[in-house]
């Protein structure tokens, strides 16, 4: 038997989520069974998808239960083993994060094998967030030779990569982030220009003064006014990718739509939602674009780190108040 703790949902939140939504909950852990092995988080992540998942409805994937564990991306290592395919030492990635330890099937946890990042970086870079950017970019968007894109949460696990991706591949970048530290990560990522929305009284003017020529692309993962001053933005046949819209997470009552929803239909644009889970394809595709550009010492991210299983909701309800810059994960060991 061994102690662990975990993180409970305790209420599902009423608009922003506060630390009684949550439960911080001693168990025990049985022996892992024939099949399975036992696994010490060593880092989870918090991401703002799981906002969705604390309300009673439908969607992509299945709500949180009150009184059960959350869970979500998490690195550990592996404790105790019963499958000869995992051994006591072995880093492996799990979707089982919000816990201390825990038992799982073999064939539930990817083996971690990458002696140049750290296991972290399977939860920002080089995992979740890294392939939505890739397969949002480039498959979604269908980045062009010659297009101008226009980044929201810019300074974002996601955003940042896409920034990267697109001036890696030679176009001009506009982005948008939240406060001067944020616009300054911007800068130094290579963006063409940065903007502070918080800065600026009218973000769609401050868009179209950064590019009077128009965008092509837009990688939204704000919504609200950065989408209609992507709409405004936009040349003919624009395309975005919608990857989130995390100003509406946490509203209580239906939030007003673009006043501009018009020009979707006079300037052809395309938008397109997407879920990274359904272009996991790419995944070796992105891995080897990744490593190579590691390698060539051209890319960069940031992580913002809390310590302590017990800290996973204040750094979970941080994400809406914009106190990330990069990543947001918990070290838990």
């Amino acid at each position: 038997m061994t102690q662990s703790r975990e993180i409970h949902l305790r209420s599902r939140p009423q608009g922003l989520p506060v630390p009684e939504n949550f439960e911080l909950v001693d168990v025990v852990v049985a022996q892992p069974g024939p099949g399975q092995a036992q696994v010490r988080n060593l880092w989870m992540t918090v991401d703002p998808y799981m906002r969705g998942r604390m309300n009673d409805v439908k969607s992509y994937t299945p709500p949180f239960q009150i009184g059960h564990p959350l869970d979500g991306g998490a690195v550990g290592e592996v404790i105790a083993s019963n499958d000869p395919t995992l051994h006591v030492g072995d880093l492996v990635k799990s979707n089982l994060g919000w816990r201390e330890v825990f038992n799982a099937p073999a064939s539930g946890l990817e083996k971690l094998i990458a002696p140049d990042l750290p296991p972290e970086a399977f939860l920002s870079v080089a995992g979740m967030p890294g392939l939505t950017a890739y397969a949002g970019l480039l498959r979604v968007a269908a980045l062009k030779p010659g297009d101008v894109v226009f980044v929201s949460g810019a300074a974002g696990a996601v955003g940042s990569m896409v920034c990267q991706i697109a001036k890696l591949r030679g176009h001009k970048v506009v982005a948008s982030a939240g406060g001067p530290e944020k616009v300054r990560f911007l800068q130094d990522l290579g963006v063409d220009v940065a903007i502070d929305y918080k800065a600026a009284p009218d973000l769609t003017a401050a868009v179209l003064a950064a590019v009077p020529e128009g965008i092509d692309v837009y990688f939204d993962n704000v919504g609200g006014d950065h989408l209609q001053a992507a709409i405004a933005a936009a040349r003919p046949r624009a395309r975005f990718a919608m990857c989130g819209m995390i100003s509406m997470y946490n509203a209580t009552a239906p939030t007003p739509g673009p006043s501009n929803l018009a020009g979707i239909i006079t300037k052809s644009l395309r938008l397109e939602g997407f879920i990274v889970n359904d272009h996991a394809d790419l995944a070796p595709e992105f891995y080897r674009a990744l490593m190579g550009w590691r390698t060539e010492g051209r890319l960069q991210w940031k992580e913002t780190i809390r310590h302590g299983l017990e800290s996973a909701p204040d750094a979970f309800i941080g994400l809406f108040r914009g106190e990330n810059l990069g990543k947001m994960l918990v070290k838990i060991a």
